[in-house]
């Protein structure tokens, strides 16, 4: 049998509270938007309930540690098709086993979501030490990114923390939505990413008028500190590998 799910966490949720209401046996978890029907294959569409995600989430919280309901979370922000089975097969494993079963990483689906998350893990301090912000000609520090994952909510904290004195914008342009925060507090935003023009910085008209000299002024620092005998280009792109390049202002041709 088929279950579909639209990929949110309230509707994968929903798939195991229904799985143990009918028992249906092994089944598979498809995204509706990806679905292609099979005669010979049963349907059931996955209605969303916010009371049974909350009764799934609550018993799997008593059931597992805060890691590793950070690294189910963290899965299911990978996005990955895969990720979606794992998740469910984990939430069942977990249901039908005692406490500690999370521990037995030769249960298949224990492993995925764990290197899974992982992954995610890894994208996100990636995102947290390489995004540098552009100023706008009204104060606004804005990036554009486009992170293999769905890592907003994962770096949201730390940005919030770190840049509090400042207002800025985090736009996943990949995802089409974006993080804003106005000096008290992050809200999710959605804009018309033609009127920034450019994919990852504001467009030239939009940047505040010293935003020039900043960058001038960053990149002849890195050059100036930068030794040519001792370059290691492969060690350099192992610690900042080439798909993160266009998000550093030194990288950028002067």
């Amino acid at each position: 049998m088929i279950y579909l799910i639209d990929g949110s966490l309230e509707s994968l949720l929903c798939a195991v509270y229904e799985w143990f209401e009918r028992k249906p046996g092994k089944i598979l978890i498809q995204l509706k938007r990806e679905h292609q029907p099979d005669a010979f294959a049963p349907v059931f569409e996955v209605s969303n309930d916010v009371k049974k995600a909350d009764r799934v989430w609550k018993g799997l919280q008593q059931k597992l540690d805060r890691g590793w309901m950070r690294k189910s979370y963290c899965a299911f922000l990978s996005e990955i098709p895969e990720a979606y089975t794992s998740l469910f097969e984990f939430a069942c494993y977990i249901f039908s086993n005692p406490t500690g079963a999370e521990a037995n990483y030769g249960n298949p689906f224990v492993l995925s979501v764990d290197q899974t998350a992982r992954k995610v893990e890894r994208e996100k301090h990636r995102m947290e030490a390489f995004i540098r912000f552009q100023q706008t000609a009204d104060g606004m520090y804005y990036c554009g990114i486009d992170p293999d994952f769905n890592v907003l909510p994962l770096i949201m904290q730390h940005f919030k923390n770190r840049y509090a004195d400042q207002q800025w914008i985090i736009y996943d342009l990949k995802r089409h939505y974006g993080l804003f925060y106005d000096l008290n507090k992050v809200e999710e935003i959605h804009m018309d990413v033609v009127a920034i023009r450019t994919a990852y910085k504001p467009a030239e008209h939009l940047r505040s008028e010293k935003e020039a000299l900043y960058a001038t002024l960053w990149k002849d620092y890195f050059k100036s500190t930068n030794i040519q005998s001792r370059k290691n280009t492969k060690l350099h792109v192992q610690h900042v590998p080439k798909r993160y390049w266009k998000y550093l202002t030194e990288k950028q041709v002067l």
